[in-house]
């Protein structure tokens, strides 16, 4: 095949996916995750990662057979294993959302090895179906599940904290936070400096991930309220 039916076929091919690929990757991160989160970090994050293993997976699948499924194996494995050891803890929801970003980046870019002329329309179709899949998916489980607001509290009051005082304590948490508290867990007691570490779950918005860890390490002790 001369270069002039390369572009023709199938780069154009690949253009139409990525363009497909994006779009739907773009209405998961902006109308479903990015309307409750409100975390521009992860939006950048998440249409980026979109964009470079698509693209990824596109030129290794121009290998071999053999050569292309080992590739992307190891790539697709070194991609995660730096994002697990190189960067700070991700929430259980955004790794969520950030496995299915990957899995339609690898799905749009890797349905679509035979001959372009004969099976684009059916790609298409295929591709309509799975990305409908998964957006509906996620619509469902966004509606049905609630995000949890949590917050992380350094409360001065240790003797609170028994199972027979947990009434007196949301209501103290109540009155002393303005929140309306649904459930509070008991972190770190320090008896020496009469303290204790709250984690409160409330109705609003969630301000940091700090939130939503009982271990904190001493530089993210700036965020607790």
């Amino acid at each position: 095949m001369d270069i002039i039916n390369f572009l023709n076929l199938e780069f154009c091919n690949a253009l139409l996916r990525f363009a497909i690929c994006f779009a739907v990757n773009w209405i998961i991160v902006d109308k479903l995750y990015y309307s409750k989160s409100n975390r521009r970090d992860f939006y950048f994050t998440f249409m980026l990662i979109s964009v470079a293993i698509y693209f990824l997976v596109c030129i290794m699948m121009n290998m071999d057979r053999g050569k292309a499924t080992m590739g992307v194996g190891l790539g697709l494995f070194g991609i995660f294993s730096i994002m697990r050891y190189r960067t700070d803890s991700m929430p259980v929801r955004e790794m969520t959302y950030l496995f299915v970003i990957v899995c339609l980046s690898v799905v749009h870019a890797m349905i679509d090895i035979e001959d372009v002329s004969v099976n684009t329309a059916a790609d298409i179709v295929r591709l309509a179906i799975v990305d409908s899949i998964f957006v509906l998916a996620i619509v469902l489980c966004e509606r049905k599940l609630k995000i949890q607001s949590t917050k992380l509290i350094q409360y001065d009051r240790p003797e609170m904290v028994k199972p027979g005082k947990r009434q007196e304590l949301i209501a103290d948490l109540e009155q002393r936070t303005g929140l309306k508290i649904r459930d509070v867990e008991v972190g770190g007691i320090d008896f020496l400096k009469d303290s204790v570490v709250l984690r409160i779950t409330y109705d609003g918005p969630v301000n940091n991930d700090t939130d939503k860890q009982f271990t904190v390490r001493k530089s993210q002790w700036r965020e607790i309220a």
